[in-house]
């Protein structure tokens, strides 16, 4: 080793002995006579002193050396003198006193700084992502992620379970994203697919009989990006048999709760344990299957009240059943007048686009002998107001939002209106973590444009055992004995218990619009496996790099992912994707037609 120590590891009581550090120059500062060097290296820092008269041939290679350089320093371990320590390095009690320093690499100017957090721009730090990883926040991201992994591996062993790999080239099926396709030169004609999970893997090791399986897997999907989505991502995918919704449930949240705790303690759970809400109530209640609970700002069902008031598009609406519902936002109204009118216009705008025709408000007054401000505080009787008022719990001071459409349009602008108040009056603890279970989620989402149902998580999710009888009379009421683990916002993770009987999978299909024939091209070898003793099974599927997002207490996953591409699915350092050389082309017995822009911009 070209060390003896690395360079967060120093400390008093090392003083006074040989060592041999190597890392790089993350600061030096020229006192004349003396140079002080920060040296770096991914455990931390250490000062190393270099003396001119003492050691000068170690003093005129720390003249010349600059940030980024990669040096091996040979001293003795010296605690600081006094007054000097460094309370905010862990190695601050001590530094080395340089006998013996060797260049190992010198470095140009790098496009930012490493040794500073600031703000660079994200293209530039993608182009050299190798130095961005050099960065101490960059890289606490990394260990993080190592931490993660490491813990969820050990955790599993303990609970009985075995790391299975499964193939990365496997048959393209259709799994609710676009896949990526890989061309095969020994058959020509012919494509293997990226998976988009083990899905169909891991329950066919159900039925190979191994019980409890797991994969940290990487996973693919042609889709279009966004902050917590990538092209290639990870996730660890488990697979349980002889099991129901209970148990895939509570052995995850036992593990998440310790993973927490034992990589994050700082991060605080909001609960143990993780409450357990219907679909239909966070979709009432917020307007997403994944909302934020750090915070409330909960939309309440009023259209009984509503429907009796003075107000026409309240009545109207819910005499064709249109849902009327109230938001409340503490202490909103508690500013001028003026101010008032601009925040709730610029709300109206907010939900006009997601589809909402607008939205009504009413300001309760701080000073109760004041009038309730808004344009529909006058359609509501006073004993209405008050009944709004117990039944939002508002005070003085709160800001009453009214929204009432479609159910679907509702829900939009409840969403996008908690995330935007939540935001901008900063309601959401980074420190908080409110992990949830969404359950009891339709089978079936209904198509409009292709007249079909489509499977609301896939295809293989057991129904309810109670709803069966449904898909042969009404669909679109089965429950899917699915659940989602949610926090801050965010799925986190997917899962549900599996469809193990050949004659009820074979009733799905039709119901999804896939022929028989079709889909036993497509799955036959499920179908197949599913009678040789298939036993009832589940499992779910853990986002690693969006659990490390939230761990990291990031905005995007791109921060935790070591060599991530961008919104447009770039590798700006490796320039990816790029052009075949034409010979593999050949190989494969592809041809690239490229479309010709002056023709793509008149069709446009």
């Amino acid at each position: 080793m070209l060390k003896t120590h690395n360079c967060g590891e120093l400390r008093v009581e090392h003083a006074g002995q040989a060592v041999v550090l190597a890392g790089w120059v993350n600061r030096q500062r020229d006192q004349g006579g003396v140079i002080f060097i920060d040296l770096r290296d991914r455990w931390g820092i250490t000062q190393v002193v270099v003396n001119a008269a003492d050691a000068p041939a170690a003093h005129a290679i720390a003249s010349d050396a600059r940030s980024e350089y990669v040096l091996q320093v040979s001293g003795q371990v010296r605690v600081r003198p006094e007054g000097t320590s460094n309370a905010d390095l862990a190695t601050g009690d001590i530094e080395v006193v340089a006998q013996d320093i060797r260049l190992l690499n010198a470095s140009k100017t790098p496009p930012f700084y490493i040794n500073k957090d600031e703000k660079i721009d994200e293209a530039r730090r993608m182009q050299y992502r190798y130095l961005d990883l050099r960065r101490p926040a960059m890289q606490d991201n990394i260990v993080l992620r190592h931490r993660m992994v490491k813990f969820m591996r050990d955790y599993l062993d303990q609970q009985g379970f075995i790391e299975v790999e499964t193939p990365i080239l496997f048959k393209t099926t259709p799994e609710g994203a676009r896949d990526f396709l890989v061309p095969s030169r020994l058959q020509p004609g012919k494509f293997y697919a990226l998976p988009q999970s083990p899905q169909q893997l891991k329950q066919l090791l159900m039925v190979a009989g191994y019980e409890r399986y797991f994969q940290i897997a990487r996973c693919f999907r042609d889709e279009d990006l966004r902050g917590e989505r990538q092209p290639e991502f990870t996730q660890l995918d488990l697979e349980m048999s002889f099991v129901e919704r209970d148990d895939v449930i509570s052995l995850v949240e036992g593990m998440i709760t310790a993973l927490t705790e034992t990589v994050v303690p700082h991060k605080r759970l909001l609960w143990k344990p993780f409450p357990r809400i219907t679909y239909t109530e966070v979709m009432e209640k917020y307007g997403s299957d994944k909302p934020d609970l750090r915070y409330g700002l909960e939309a309440v069902d009023i259209s009984d009240l509503a429907g009796k008031s003075g107000f026409a598009v309240f009545t109207s609406n819910v005499a064709d059943g249109k849902p009327v519902k109230a938001m409340r936002v503490p202490g909103a109204a508690a500013v001028s007048g003026t101010q008032l009118r601009k925040d709730t216009a610029d709300l109206e705008t907010l939900v006009r686009g997601v589809g909402a025709k607008g939205l009504a408000w009413m300001a309760l007054p701080v000073d109760e002998n004041e009038e309730v401000k808004g344009p529909v505080g006058k359609y509501f009787t006073i004993e209405q107001k008050l009944e709004l008022i117990e039944r939002l719990g508002a005070q003085g001071g709160d800001l009453i939002l009214f929204l009432s459409d479609k159910r679907e349009i509702v829900y939009n602008a409840v969403d996008i209106l908690r995330r935007t108040l939540a935001e901008k009056l900063n309601l959401a603890d980074p420190d908080t973590l409110a992990f949830f279970w969404v359950i009891d989620f339709p089978l079936f989402l209904w198509d409009e444009e292709n007249q079909r149902w489509d499977p609301s998580q896939h295809m293989f999710t057991l129904p309810m055992p109670e709803d069966i009888p449904l898909l042969d009379t009404d669909p679109g009421k089965a429950r899917g004995t699915q659940y989602d683990l949610i926090c801050n916002g965010y799925e986190t993770g997917g899962g549900s218990i599996r469809i193990h009987d050949r004659a009820l999978q074979e009733k799905i299909f039709p119901l999804i619009g896939q022929t028989m024939e079709h889909a036993k091209e497509q799955f036959g070898h499920m179908l197949e496996a599913f009678e040789y003793g298939t036993p009832p099974h589940g499992g779910i599927a853990c986002g690693v790099d969006r659990l490390a997002m939230l761990f990291a207490s990031v905005p995007n996953i791109r921060e935790v992912i070591a060599f991530p591409k961008t919104q447009t699915g770039s590798d700006l350092m490796a320039h990816a994707p790029s052009p075949a050389e034409p010979g593999q082309l050949e190989e494969l017995g592809i041809a690239v037609v490229v479309e010709d822009e002056t023709e793509v911009e008149k069709s446009s």
